[in-house]
């Protein structure tokens, strides 16, 4: 007597198989990337459920007027990020993007210290529909569109 299984069996030990292995795949993956996740937040969702210190999260709102000051050693600037809500200061020590004038919507990236203040890595300034580069300023409108134009 032979035990070996008929095709139509062996198909489905080979579905089932490859099912497993997609689902512990899929877990793995799951697993590995469980610390990588990067929470968005506003000044208000941090007010009211800030996220733990030393957490990697992304701050988000604009850069209230009058608050932003650079310290004596010319690199660290402190600027509290609002949402008409809630307030939340900012320090960032590095390179601030072109794009980063006070009223200006900004994206920051770091973590919450204990004290409160949102210690951030990496700051990503955003523009309104209205932005010109400065290259473009002193263009005529036709040169402008002929620009535009070169660069799609």
């Amino acid at each position: 007597m032979t035990s070996a299984l008929k095709p139509k069996h062996q198909r489905l030990v080979l579905i089932l198989v490859a099912v497993a292995a997609l689902i512990a795949a899929a877990l793995l993956a799951a697993w590995a990337l469980r610390n990588q996740a990067s929470y968005f937040y506003v000044p208000s969702d941090m007010a009211a459920n800030p996220p733990e210190a030393g957490q990697a999260v992304r701050l988000g709102g604009m850069v209230e007027a009058g608050s932003l000051k650079t310290l004596a050693d010319g690199v660290t600037i402190e600027f509290v990020v609002g949402d008409g809500t809630a307030r939340v200061p900012v320090i960032f020590s590095g390179i601030v993007p072109d794009l980063f004038v006070e009223g200006s919507g900004v994206v920051a990236e770091g973590s919450l210290r204990p004290d409160g203040t949102f210690k951030a890595d990496n700051l990503l300034a955003k523009h309104d529909e209205n932005y010109m580069p400065r290259e473009l300023e002193d263009m005529s409108a036709a040169q402008k569109r002929e620009a535009v134009a070169e660069t799609q």
